[in-house]
């Protein structure tokens, strides 16, 4: 403690000699007195005296006090006043009364005072076990004292609740206090806790703390809560800011779907108070750190999705489009979603769909550039726009058509009703406002990043300068404003754009050259020696330049590239031009701009470099450096290899095609196998479905005959018996009416297997032959499918008629049972006397005739069962063809398998040249890198072959659209 001592000796006014003494009387109660009460009268002194006199109480009671933690942890009072005084002595937090020269002479008090508890590092492990207990007077005092530990000496700290066994966990039971000040202070506790320690914000992480203070966020309303909605949004921010696995346990337990109720503001006007309006700016930031450009892209993908599919995007848009927002709230909430949609297209989609809810209606886009190129908005928000722009567009091909064809003559509105994103940034291009000018620049620069079709298209702009002068093209009209000398915001700001627009555009470069009077403007720019505030112009110049130089296709005789280097050569210099290239990344705001894409500058005077641009510097200033010190005879050889590599590439390309043709040739002849196997499988279902009906069918048959046989013998018998016993007149009357009736029966039964002879006769006519069939499955198999489905119709009808004359015959043997059963009661009954013996004779005989002639019917209908037989054999043999068509189909599949074969050879006939092509490509480029060029990845090859791919298969979807 001598330090400490030197620090009190160095105090010009400290307190009396009595005090002092006082103390030291207080120290030695503590450490000597054997009862309770005066020990804890005495900390309770001590605890009184520590915020007036602070340095003697640390150095003279600091041990006492630990010690009576340790000792006294039974009594609650004496413990909380022990803690008590030991935070007044650590604590800074009373400092601020203090005079301004006692501050500076006592400011690291607290750092000193803790580094001394800390160096035992078991008083740091009895302060957690201090924390456990639940009294109020523990805990409490307990919380504020290890928050300004933490406070003064976090790291230090930090590592030794890291390694004490429990010591997170035993923290975040703080959370779960039912007393809201301990649950309120242990939420700063782990605010200090979490500082910066990856590791502690991980285990507090999966100790449910997200659940637990989003519920407090809930409990205490959202955006409208007071501070502690703030504290909670702060620690979650430790929690969350770049740490990648916090992030994704965040997303993985839906915690996202649970921060839309915070921004349901409501459309009243129901006031915004600084509290609430602190908690919604908290609440937007935590939203950006989870889709921030820094984080690793497939984690930022997938918490874009997730906001855009709980629809906290929309929730945000509905803000934006509010009125009454404050300008903060707004100007975040539009940083916000440009985090939420950047480089993803689902949730670009969705913005350019929104409108702002005016009369009539516009896009949300056109709204926000409106703010932009209006000089009377705030520099924030016009910054903030400007960053949403480049995030709707980036990696937006889709997006970046649409804006660059609200500048083309076919999609202007001729009305003039309503502005477009285009008209608006032309208009914002050439204002008097240079902040504008280079806003405008700058978005239009954007939807022309990494886009050759748009950067063609937008050649086609043309513009109306004046009533009664021709139009001229939008590249013209920049270049034109660039020679007026405008302000240097301007240049640069259009200097960027024609950087961007000339860059892999060699149409666009021979364009410019077109006009004679832009590479001497260029040149002279970079000749002169101008002051320090032009030098950037000066490198921005000599980029473009160089620009038209790299790509230039040698289309303009005048202009080619060795000429343009002699030009460089003879006026500029080769060197002083590689010097002029050098002062764009030489500046000092070009390092700044390079670090995040967020376009976030303290005034309009810093706002000079667009973040991609930086990008393009960094990739275009070695390739053109080289270029100008090329000789014309490596110009050539380049060319010659670049030729020989396209015509290689050209080779490559139409293997790849080939090949990618019997790759989808082989897709096809796979799925035609599996159609055929389905319905292979579908027909020997069937084939045995059907075979189990014939049988059944033939059972049916067969006891059908049994029981027509017992018909017969029954029939038999009561004829005997009719000629042995007479017959009431009455009953005979009735058995005449009952056979007329079996006789119109019968003819109808004959009409109708009439008609079905003739529909199976119709059926065999129409059935082809064998032959047939294997000459139609060998010429296409979707024949072969179409005749087989026809069998199986005809087969499903054969079935349906056989059913029908089954339950005929059925009908049939019923109706005779029944007749039978009559005349067997007629044969029981007895004569009626007084008949003479001739008319009962005369009744007989007719009756017997009646009964020849019924048994003459009943051998018809055998008959008739016998030809149902015979048609029942037809259709087995109509089954047997059906499995003979099966079997083509089977060959049939068979040789597909054997083409299959084939192509599969053919294609590693052709890997074998592709091959031989790549050693050729390979030898090749050795040959490009000794003679110093530099030579793409294979890559980047292979993307430029995808896209060189592309564009031939639009070219081609576009000449069959005119076929």
């Amino acid at each position: 403690m001598n330090f400490l001592r030197g620090v009190m000796g160095g105090q010009s006014a400290g307190p009396q000699h009595t005090e002092a003494e006082t103390i030291q009387k207080l120290c030695d109660r503590v450490a000597s007195s054997t009862l309770l009460d005066d020990r804890r009268n005495a900390v309770r002194a001590l605890k009184s005296l520590s915020k007036k006199y602070r340095l003697e109480v640390g150095i003279q009671a600091m041990e006492h006090l630990i010690h009576v933690l340790q000792t006294d942890r039974s009594d609650s009072e004496i413990i909380g006043y022990a803690l008590d005084t030991l935070y007044n002595i650590i604590s800074n937090d009373e400092e601020e009364e203090v005079e301004e020269n006692s501050t500076r002479q006592s400011e690291d008090l607290g750092s000193q005072f803790t580094e001394i508890f800390i160096k035992q590092q078991e008083n740091v492990t009895l302060l957690l076990s201090l924390l456990e207990e639940f009294d109020f007077h523990v805990r409490w005092p307990g919380v504020k004292l290890l928050t300004s530990l933490l406070k003064q000496l976090g790291p230090q700290v930090q590592q030794i609740i890291l390694v004490s066994p429990m010591g997170v966990s035993r923290l975040m039971d703080l959370l779960a206090d039912s007393r809201e000040v301990i649950r309120n202070d242990g939420v700063l506790l782990l605010q200090a806790l979490t500082r910066s320690n990856g590791a502690i914000q991980k285990i507090v992480a999966f100790e449910n703390a997200f659940e637990r203070l989003l519920d407090i966020i809930t409990e205490e309303g959202n955006s409208d809560g007071g501070i502690v909605v703030e504290d909670c949004l702060i620690l979650l921010q430790n929690l969350l800011k770049n740490n990648n696995s916090n992030q994704n346990f965040f997303k993985e337990g839906s915690y996202i779907q649970r921060m839309k109720p915070w921004f349901e503001v409501g459309d009243e006007n129901s006031g915004w108070s600084a509290q609430k309006v602190t908690n919604l700016h908290l609440m937007l930031q935590l939203v950006r750190v989870l889709v921030s450009p820094n984080n690793p892209p497939g984690a930022t993908s997938s918490c874009q999705k997730a906001m855009f599919q709980c629809g906290l995007l929309q929730q945000l848009c509905t803000i934006l489009m509010a009125t009454g927002v404050p300008a903060d709230i707004l100007t975040e909430t539009i940083n916000t979603v440009s985090e939420v949609i950047r480089g993803c297209q689902v949730n670009q989609d969705y913005f350019a769909s929104v409108n702002a809810p005016s009369n009539p209606p516009r896009p949300a886009i056109v709204v926000l550039l409106m703010s932009m190129v209006n000089e009377r908005q705030p520099f924030v928000l016009r910054c903030a726009v400007l960053y949403c722009f480049q995030c709707f567009l980036y990696k937006n091909q889709k997006g970046q058509g649409e804006i660059v064809s609200t500048l083309l003559p076919s999609t202007i509105d001729a009305t003039g009703n309503s502005v477009s994103a285009g008209q608006l940034l032309c208009g914002g291009l050439f204002s008097t406002d240079s902040l504008s000018n280079w806003c405008a620049a700058v978005a239009l620069a954007h939807a022309l990043q990494e886009n050759a079709t748009q950067k063609e298209q937008l050649l086609r702009v043309q513009l109306a300068t004046s009533i009664g002068n021709p139009p001229v093209s939008l590249l013209q009209q920049c270049t034109n404003i660039l020679s007026q000398g405008s302000k240097i915001q301007t240049r640069v700001g259009l200097l960027m754009l024609l950087c961007t627009w000339l860059s892999n555009c060699p149409i666009a470069v021979t364009h410019f050259l077109h006009n004679s009077a832009n590479v001497p403007f260029l040149t002279g720019q970079i000749a002169e020696n101008l002051g320090e505030e032009e030098q950037l112009v000066q490198g921005l110049c000599a980029l473009l330049l160089g620009i038209s130089i790299y790509f230039n296709d040698n289309s303009l005789e005048s202009y080619m590239k060795e000429k343009l280097k002699q030009l460089i050569e003879k006026r500029i210099g080769k060197e002083n031009f590689i010097e002029k290239l050098g002062f764009i990344s030489k500046h000092e705001l070009y390092s700044r701009a390079s670090q995040k894409p967020q376009p976030n500058f303290p005034s309009p005077e810093y706002m000079i470099f667009d973040h991609e641009f930086t990008k393009l510097v960094k990739e275009l200033e070695g390739v053109i450096t080289k270029a100008i010190y090329k000789s014309s005879e490596e110009d050539k050889k380049e060319e010659e290899v670049k030729k020989t590599l396209e015509q290689h590439d050209s080779i490559v390309t139409h293997y790849k095609n080939m090949i990618r043709e019997q790759d989808l040739q082989l897709e096809e002849l796979k799925q035609q196998i599996s159609t055929l196997k389905c319905q292979n499988e579908q027909l020997q279902t069937a084939v045995t479905q059907q075979v189990s009906q014939i049988q059944q069918h033939k059972d049916q048959y067969n006891l059908l005959k049994v029981q027509l046989g017992k018909d017969n013998q029954h029939q038999g018998s009561y004829s005997d018996g009719a000629q042995m016993n007479g017959i009431q007149p009455q009953e005979v009357g009735r058995l005449r009416e009952e056979i007329e009736e079996l006789k119109s029966n019968q003819e109808l039964l004959q009409s109708q297997l009439a008609e079905k002879d003739s529909f199976i006769e119709n059926l065999k006519s129409s059935q082809p032959s064998p032959g047939t069939n294997e000459q139609s499955s060998a010429t296409a198999s979707a024949r072969d499918s179409e005749q087989i489905a026809e069998l199986k119709q005809e087969l499903a009808t054969l079935k349906s008629q056989l059913n029908s004359q089954s339950s005929e015959i059925t009908k049939l043997q019923t109706e005779k049972q029944e007749l039978l059963q009559k005349t067997e009661t007629f044969a029981k009954s007895i004569p009626v006397p007084g008949e003479s013996e001739t008319v009962i004779a005369t009744k007989t005989t007719d009756v017997e005739g009646r009964l020849s002639a019924l048994l003459q019917e009943t051998k018809e209908l055998k008959n008739e069962i016998k030809a149902l037989s015979e048609e029942r054999t037809a259709i087995k043999e109509q089954l047997d063809s059906s499995n003979s068509t099966i079997a083509i189909l089977q060959n049939e599949k068979n040789k597909l398998e054997v083409d299959i074969a084939d192509s599969k050879k053919e294609q590693d006939d052709l890997l074998v040249l592709l091959a031989d092509q790549d050693q050729k490509i390979f030898s090749l480029k050795n040959k490009l890198k000794e003679l110093g060029h530099p030579v793409e990845e294979e890559d980047e090859l292979e993307s430029g072959d995808q896209d060189d791919e592309d564009d031939e298969d639009e070219d081609d979807g576009k000449e069959q659209g005119h076929i």
